[in-house]
């Protein structure tokens, strides 16, 4: 993997979390390189429109974790073991995609090792930490210094949250103007467009699924803005002293705060009302920024990764369970 590549991917994996969806038991996907992931419950599918117009795919039967693990059948660990897998098939697809759609071609072309992708994962993964937990305790400390009105507890981690939420939807509005992040805004609308067609029980096919909206309830951008408000909130309650000790609870209750988040989007989705619309309502307002609307070709590769992902399933006779 070239060093263009390299950064190429890298911006695509600080995507993951905004461009997948969560829930084990669904029907769901995630926007990679020029193509869509597609999973039922047992199985997974890439689909990849190569730059010569030819669909390639991967696909795999997949157990869940709650299956492999019983520890994840429990609340608030079904969610961080859901939320790895999630991940961890994401980085997959995503090298897939990268492979088929942004290596060069030729004979001198050399595949994306695991090490790169490795190293990307840690990169990604230290980069959120500093982004989304470093700096907005580090500013909102200064602020504190500098307004002694503000450094009581609810009012810092308050700042703090306000400052993460900040950074996080400006970080958003920055890749959205690149090009290459736009086309996987694109492939992210056609994903949620397919599973909504799917959903409504109709032929699952380029004109119906067109007639849907691209912002969808189970999408990965409303669950880290649930992440976000709640780790807000218990950081408020919870009181630690220190820079240093803030931001080691910060990192600590990171599989805690999302197994938190998993549980009670979980909670709100089979109690419909007012709580559930306050819970979706500001994520499907912010995927006005992650899902774009697709054209009839990105619709049609998530169709295939679906029918391909649907097909492998119907083999290991597997049980359905549609929202």
């Amino acid at each position: 993997m070239n060093f263009r590549t390299f950064v190429r991917v890298f911006s695509y994996s600080q995507m993951l979390p905004v461009l997948e969806s969560g829930e084990e038991t669904l029907v769901g996907g995630q926007a990679v390189v020029e193509g869509v992931m597609m999973r039922a419950p047992h199985s997974y599918c890439v689909a990849v429109r190569r730059p010569d117009g030819q669909i390639v795919t991967e696909e795999m039967a997949v157990p869940r974790m709650s299956e492999k693990y019983r520890i994840f059948k429990l609340p608030v660990f079904r969610g961080v073991g859901t939320l790895f897998q999630a991940m961890s098939l994401g980085m997959k697809a995503l090298r897939f995609s990268a492979q088929a759609a942004l290596v060069e071609e030729g004979p001198d072309a050399k595949p994306i090792s695991s090490w790169a992708m490795g190293a990307n994962a840690l990169l990604s993964v230290g980069f959120f930490i500093f982004m989304y937990k470093f700096i907005p305790l580090w500013l909102a400390t200064k602020l504190a210094h500098a307004y002694p009105a503000l450094s009581g507890q609810i009012a810092l981690n308050g700042i703090d949250g306000l400052i993460r939420m900040v950074i996080f939807i400006s970080f958003l509005l920055l890749l959205s103007r690149a090009k290459d992040i736009r086309r996987v805004f694109e492939y992210h609308g056609a994903e949620h467009k397919v599973v909504f067609n799917f959903e409504s029980g109709k032929a699952v096919n380029v004109e119906n699924a067109q007639k849907f909206q691209t912002w969808h309830p189970r999408c990965g951008t409303s669950f880290l803005l649930v992440v976000m408000v709640l780790s807000t909130l218990i950081y408020m309650l919870v009181p630690i002293h220190g820079f240093a000790a803030k931001m080691l609870f910060r990192v600590a209750m990171l599989p805690v705060v999302a197994g938190l988040s998993y549980e009670l989007i979980r909670f709100a989705a089979k109690s419909p009302g007012i709580g559930m619309r306050l819970l979706t309502a500001p994520g499907l307002w912010l995927q006005r920024i992650t899902t774009k609307p697709p054209s009839d070709d990105q619709a049609e590769v998530a169709i295939h990764a679906l029918d391909r992902a649907m097909a492998l399933e119907t083999q290991q006779g597997g049980e359905l369970v549609i929202a």
